[in-house]
């Protein structure tokens, strides 16, 4: 599969918009993250591009996510690395490889920096910065959703959390036109 497809996936599937920037946030994270761990950056970006295909499809029944966007992908024969990283991204598989702590722990931290950009005094994302970012992950009343412990969790990847903040933070950064930001 290749990335146009897959963003064609995205767009039939999720309306929300910011579902799709949301999408696009994890992409961005994943090809950074992939190409600091010297892996295949258009593998980790398909499967951050394509990891909440399935959303709005099971919004209502969140126990059933990641089931139907594995129905959806069926007849494009991914990896099964990649239908791993998806379904671990929801925990609905225990976390395995690199690419599977790398979106578990990126999905919740693109959430949390689009709030920070947006609670910026210039509410522009190339504004924030890695201080910045780290206040407001300290403050646990501020973007409540984004689940800290999950985020943390990147250690194991062989990272710290600050380097991994900042690997995604720039990562977004670059696409802030993108994301609206």
């Amino acid at each position: 599969m290749k990335r146009e497809e897959a963003l064609k996936l995205v767009n039939k599937y999720l309306k929300n918009k910011n579902l799709v920037k949301h999408c696009l946030a994890v992409e961005a994270c994943m090809r950074k993250l992939a190409k600091r761990f010297d892996e295949d950056e258009e593998k980790w970006g398909l499967a951050g591009l394509i990891h909440d295909l399935d959303y709005e499809i099971t919004q209502k029944s969140p126990e059933l996510h990641t089931t139907e966007t594995i129905k959806i992908l069926e007849p494009y024969n991914l990896g099964s690395d990649i239908i791993h990283a998806i379904q671990a991204h929801a925990g609905k598989v225990p976390c395995e490889s690199k690419m599977d702590w790398a979106i578990f722990s990126a999905d919740p931290l693109t959430g949390l920096i689009v709030a920070a950009a947006l609670m910026h005094p210039s509410k522009k994302l190339k504004e924030v910065d890695l201080g910045f970012l780290k206040r407001r992950f300290k403050e646990k009343s501020f973007a409540r959703g984004a689940n800290r412990e999950e985020i943390k969790k990147c250690v194991n990847l062989g990272i710290d959390l600050d380097e991994f903040m900042d690997i995604c933070l720039k990562a977004m950064q670059e696409i802030s036109q993108d994301l609206g930001l």
